[in-house]
């Protein structure tokens, strides 16, 4: 029998209440104020608009010298079903040794049973699996120098906004992908869309910082990850981050109600090699007319 989101839901909060009991200091485990009651609500009335995306951070203590260690988790709504994503970082380790912790955290994951709760095991593996790569960036004055062969990953986000009209998101949304180095788009009216392309863990920080502090009927919908042994910018589908703008349907007098031109969005997506993400966004396959 499928599982259902719902089903998926359940589990998760589930897993949230045995992690607070885990971590129950100030700081420890840190998230959304509204993030468990808008997934309550849902799981109360199964007919309205999916919550948006489980997402926390848990801080750790590595070692007898309690080197900190923040993970940082984002669950779909299919979790456990399908992976979570996950990512642990620490001012202690050098951004390649770090990369290097991710890609075996991430290995490990992979080889769990799928449909099983994983947090609490990811967790306890990065207690276990953190101390050599630390231990080795001390060893030696040259840890940040040293070439090293490691995999750059690519993050791309496909985030659904019901509409984005006002001047001052817009604005915030531009400036922190700038500040963030990122690249895509924020396209402008009804639905809002954007996309942003880095490293995964700017790209992360940029979803953390446009939801704050609660934007309500915005949703992640699809993730891309492309591993190359060069730079990520060869991986890159947008050179810049610009506000997307497309001629508006329906009546300009109506205050904030107007529908972008979806076939020129499609079109524009096309361009970038990226017109499967319209089904994704929109549920229903994208077509150009002939003329």
């Amino acid at each position: 029998m499928a599982v259902t989101v719902k089903e998926c839901l359940e589990l998760q909060l589930l897993e949230v209440e045995m992690l607070l009991s885990m971590f129950p200091k100030r700081g420890e485990f840190s998230l959304d104020a509204d993030a468990v009651p808008s997934i309550q609500r849902y799981l109360r009335n199964a007919e309205g608009a999916l919550p948006p995306q489980l997402e926390y951070r848990i801080a750790l203590d590595v070692g007898e010298a309690k080197v900190k260690v923040e993970l940082q988790v984002l669950l779909p709504h299919m979790y456990p079903q399908v992976a979570p994503q996950l990512f642990a970082r620490s001012d202690a380790l050098h951004r390649q040794q770090q990369l290097q912790l991710n890609s075996r955290l991430k290995s490990h994951i992979s080889s769990l049973d799928p449909g099983d709760l994983c947090v609490c095991e990811a967790v306890q593996w990065v207690k276990d699996n953190t101390l050599p790569f630390l231990e080795n960036c001390q060893a030696s004055s040259e840890c940040a120098s040293k070439e090293v062969q490691v995999k750059e990953m690519l993050h791309r986000m496909w985030i659904y906004s019901h509409h984005i009209y006002r001047q001052e998101l817009r604005k915030k949304i531009l400036d922190c992908a700038k500040k963030l180095n990122l690249t895509g788009f924020c396209l402008t009216g009804k639905p809002g869309v954007i996309c942003v392309e880095g490293l995964q863990e700017n790209c992360e920080e940029f979803w953390r910082v446009i939801r704050y502090p609660n934007w309500k009927h915005i949703s992640c919908k699809h993730v891309e990850n492309i591993e190359t042994e060069g730079s990520i910018d060869n991986l890159r589908l947008f050179h810049s981050f610009e506000d997307l703008q497309f001629q508006a349907h329906g009546d300009y007098g109506l205050r904030n109600d107007y529908h972008m031109d979806l076939g020129q969005f499609l079109q524009f997506l096309k361009q970038h090699q990226s017109g499967h993400i319209f089904q994704i966004l929109f549920g229903v396959e994208g077509k150009l007319s002939d003329n």
